[in-house]
């Protein structure tokens, strides 16, 4: 059933508050207009006002044959005529170009753009409650068929933000959905800062897709053919300077942006944002093909004028539109993420069904290409998959059944609007979570490096305040069933730069939750749910240890491991098939490697970006991949020489496992960790990735403790995102004047286009331009930012202390002394000796992945039951 704007009871409330905005007369539908050459012949070119430097004449009004006054009052403009009905103007799918429209498109979208420029026309319009805000027409191409009377279908409203995001309601600013009196359930903010076409139309033909699944659910209470009406896409992009423009091409297509509208200050006031809202019903993909959608969607794109980073554009979804919109669910995307078909009715469904839940997330998959080709062309992905994937399988259950989620990715997450809002004092999940925005220009409000650090995480600091809200009682969920795709890094700087970023937040976050994990006592959860917190808490802080301690602990296991299984001699040396005395020599030239290896890692970490040292941390993660190959290596022959090589042998394995402590340590170690791994995954139908990603990430495995950990130690004075931001405005778009109109009331004078054709033409040389590939652009490397100098002491201190500690730790454990006093108190049944940290550092990452395989497997029983 077609869509009738004059049957919505929210479109009749809308008619009465909004109609006041348009300066020109409303003509109903079917009123008869002149022709093209009608009007031309009542137009006097002579009364025409200059307009910049050209002049508006008859022949430049050829419209489109339904002509439509604009949204503003001309200077002296003459009405169209009614003299005869010229009828609606109603393209086929795909559209088809009037003729004459394309015949300068030789020239391209430029010229298309500076025709559009030179032709505006000076318009007075009235201010809205003090705001500029003006509706254009839509392109005429993508207006569907019955709807050409529906308003929000074919005009777009453009509004001129003069403000900070959290005075936009203040400042009277309105969006379509308020006035329409609609109920939104459903909010989603897709992110993007510079991101092509590509990754732009992946995840926003992904979103329109789980917005006709949504319609389609005709069974529903909530949802169904008209569940649109309760769905607001917004884009937020972070900079106009920054943004791609063959992005804005798409929204061009797409109806939801036009060139030539936009204006840098009103009244003398910058303009802070550009807030273009459309209703489309088209689908565009990457190279132009424009075909109807299955329903209509709500877009609102924000355009910030300067680039201020990802939590400010997050500012203006949540604190300028949230509280227009008040919606019940707001689902966060980061735009290269595409959900699948269904994933955000899952995310819904999780709230609609536990009230209690405050946030939830997805699975994050690893985008792998087609038939999985990025797994076998990049070992860096393949391992980066392997890493997603386990966590999936078993961090993510495992705090989920404690009902706290460490961290809500942002690439793909959802929160209940109410779990977010802050207490009557201002403080609260959002208060907290936008506190991180004034610190990392240069430590705003006194913020020290530590505080600074820990808000490069703002999503888990969002987590922590959500679950710890006082007297309300939230818990965090996953859902395994809604599923979402992102791209990884495939270059070594890019990687280790955003596991920096992603390092040190964690790190400091996860210290600040440890500390204040009392607060989770005035939370209002229930006795049950606050005993098993706090069992998740102790566990976060044993991890916290282990992760703090690693650098130490991957030596030592190293150390321990190949040092047992080749001092020995004879068959007992691991290296036995190269000489006899090859196993010493073997030891120790790994041992100097690896030595070495963290001490380039420590230079280069100190002093040069990823991006300039890229091939000599090619290399040490290489050679850091042999060191692990040959722990690995030697462990397995440890096994191989404890184990019965008879089949009588295994006859009473329990007595020989009791016995034998060198196999406790190495098996039990083992199984419980990789051995988990694939039980786990099969557990969850998920055992691929076992196959194609294992090897890689073993190899690589020693890179993520020495190369990335220490880098992002050494790098903790950085407290940026590894972007500038772009504080100047570039004036390039002209102002909006104050003046006094014919009736000597205050109204606003601007510059415009007003003829639907260079709209039109505009819009065809989008869709022409998107067709032929941009040639790549080599990346151009910024100049480093110079840090404070209290910044980097600060830095020094924590590096020493950190480095200090397992350094620490590894003189002691290696020591002489200690290892003689090893062999005096402690026997073995082989007469080589294990330490005993060893041991302890066995047992206790056995014991903490027993733990996550059993809430893992929990996880699989609640969600089969429901809870």
């Amino acid at each position: 059933m077609a869509y009738n704007q004059h049957n919505d009871p929210y479109n009749q409330h809308h008619n009465a508050q909004y109609s006041h905005l348009n300066v020109a007369p409303e003509y109903p539908p079917g009123t008869a207009y002149a022709t093209p050459q009608e009007y031309d012949q009542q137009w006097d070119s002579k009364s025409a006002k200059s307009i910049g430097s050209s002049q508006y004449h008859g022949s430049q009004a050829h419209l489109n044959p339904q002509y439509e006054m604009s949204q503003v009052s001309l200077h002296g403009g003459a009405p169209p005529v009614p003299t005869m009905n010229y009828g609606a103007y109603q393209p086929d799918y795909p559209p088809q170009p009037r003729p004459g429209m394309l015949q300068d498109m030789g020239s391209g979208y430029s010229m298309a753009r500076e025709k559009l420029m030179k032709r505006r026309s000076v318009r007075q319009v009235e201010l809205r409650d003090g705001n500029l805000v003006l509706d254009f027409q839509a392109p005429s191409h993508i207006v569907p068929k019955g709807m050409t009377d529906v308003e929000e279908m074919t005009k777009m409203r453009y509004t001129a933000a003069t403000c900070d995001p959290d005075d936009f309601m203040r400042r009277k600013y309105t969006l379509r959905p308020y006035l329409y009196g609609r109920r939104t359930e459903l909010f989603i903010v897709m992110t993007m800062y510079n991101e092509d076409e590509v990754l732009f139309v992946k995840t926003m033909n992904a979103v329109i897709k789980n917005i006709a699944h949504l319609c389609g659910r005709t069974r529903s209470k909530m949802w169904g053919p008209e569940g649109w009406k309760k769905i607001v896409v917004c884009v937020v992009s972070d900079g106009r300077n920054k943004v791609n423009k063959r992005t804005l091409q798409v929204l061009t297509l797409m109806g939801c942006f036009q060139e030539g509208v936009m204006k840098d200050e009103v009244g003398g006031k910058d303009v802070t944002a550009h807030i273009f809202e459309f209703t489309t019903n088209v689908i565009v993909t990457d190279t132009g093909e424009v075909s109807p959608g299955s329903c209509p969607v709500q877009v609102l794109f924000c355009l910030k004028e300067q680039n201020k980073k990802k939590l400010n554009s997050h500012r203006w979804f949540f604190n300028a539109f949230g509280p227009l919109i008040k919606p019940n669910v707001c689902v966060l995307l980061d735009v290269g993420t595409k959900p699948t078909g269904t994933s955000i009715y899952e995310l819904w469904k999780c709230f609609d069904k536990h009230k209690g839940v405050g946030g939830a997330c997805g699975e994050i998959c690893v985008d792998t290409g087609r038939g999985c080709s990025l797994l076998l062309t990049s070992p860096l992905a393949a391992s980066q998959n392997f890493e997603y994937k386990m966590s999936n399988i078993l961090d993510k259950p495992l705090e989920s059944v404690f009902g706290y989620i460490s961290v809500l990715p942002g690439a793909f997450s959802a929160y209940r609007y109410k779990a977010l809002q802050n207490g009557p004092d201002g403080k609260g999940p959002l208060a907290s979570y936008f506190k991180g925005e004034t610190m990392h220009g240069g430590g705003a409000d006194g913020a020290g490096l530590f505080e600074r650090n820990m808000y490069l995480a703002e999503d888990r600091i969002l987590c922590f305040e959500i679950v710890t809200k006082k007297r309300e009682g939230w818990t965090l969920k996953y859902v395994k069933s809604a599923k979402a795709s992102t791209d990884v890094p495939t270059s070594i700087p890019e990687f280790i730069s955003q596991r920096r970023r992603w390092l040190n937040g964690s790190l400091f976050a996860s210290f600040h939750s440890t500390i204040f994990f009392w607060r989770i006592w005035t939370s209002g959860q229930n006795p049950i749910r606050m005993f098993i917190l706090q069992i998740e808490f102790i566990y976060n802080a044993v991890q916290l240890f282990f992760t703090w301690t690693s650098l130490a602990n991957f030596y030592l296991a190293f150390f321990f491991l190949v040092s047992s299984a080749t001092n020995a001699s004879g068959k007992n040396n691991a290296f036995n098939f190269l000489s006899a005395s090859a196993g010493k020599d073997v030891f120790e030239i790994f041992l100097n490697l690896y030595i070495a290896l963290i001490f380039v890692t420590t230079v280069c970490s100190l002093g040069n970006r990823p991006q300039g040292s890229k091939w000599i941390y090619a290399l040490s993660m290489i050679l850091f991949g042999l060191c692990n190959a040959i722990t690995l290596w030697c462990a397995g022959y440890t096994v191989y020489l404890n184990v019965p090589h008879t089949v009588n042998g295994w006859e009473d394995f329990p007595h020989l496992v009791a016995t034998n402590k060198a196999l406790q340590e190495i098996v039990i170690s083992l199984a419980a960790t990789y051995g988990l791994y694939f039980v786990a995954s099969f557990m969850h139908f998920e055992p691929w990735h076992m196959f194609t990603s294992f090897i890689q990430y073993m190899f690589l495995l020693p890179s993520y403790v020495n190369i990335l950990m220490m880098y992002a130690m050494c790098n903790l004075h950085d407290v940026t995102w590894g972007t500038k931001g772009d504080n100047g405005a570039a004036k390039d778009l002209g102002g909006a004047k104050k003046i006094k109109g014919d009736d000597g009331k205050e109204v606003m004078e601007v510059e415009v286009p007003t003829a639907r054709e260079d709209v039109d033409r505009l819009w065809a040389a989008s869709r022409s331009s998107l067709k032929i590939k941009p040639p790549e652009e080599k990346e151009h490397r910024d100049a480093a930012t110079k840090q404070a100098d209290h910044d980097r002491n600060s830095r020094t201190n924590v590096v020493l202390a950190w480095i200090g500690t397992n350094m620490i730790m590894i003189i002691v454990f290696t020591s002489t002394a200690f290892l003689n006093w090893v062999n005096k108190h402690v026997e073995t049944t082989q007469g080589s000796d294990f330490n005993p940290y060893l041991s302890f550092l066995f047992i206790a990452l056995a014991g903490l992945s027993a733990i996550r395989f059993v809430c893992s497997a929990l996880y699989l029983v609640f969600r089969l039951f429901g809870f």
